[in-house]
């Protein structure tokens, strides 16, 4: 009888452990994956180059969103739309 539970609490002592170490190999396994997908691209409207979405600085007017390389370039970017468009 002895036997028997011992048996029992190691079997299920060694699902906890197994069940734990694949939750995590799987857990690891998405996130590279994460890592590895490619990035929508966009493009700057200032200095016109192409950075990835997910570090682009991005602002949102007239319900439009624009995305930049830089603070600098958001500056510049609507510095120069207020020069061209002066309001009266």
């Amino acid at each position: 009888m002895i036997r028997l539970l011992l048996s029992v609490v190691l079997l299920l002592l060694l699902y906890a452990i197994l069940r734990y170490l694949i939750k995590d190999i799987f857990k690891q396994k998405r996130r590279l994956n994460r890592e590895l997908e490619l990035e929508e691209l966009v493009q700057d409207p200032h200095c016109q180059i192409y950075i990835p979405m997910g570090t682009a600085v991005r602002k949102r007017v007239a319900g439009r969103y624009y995305y930049f390389c830089s603070k600098e370039c958001v500056r510049k970017f609507f510095d120069e739309k207020k020069s061209q468009n002066p309001k009266d």
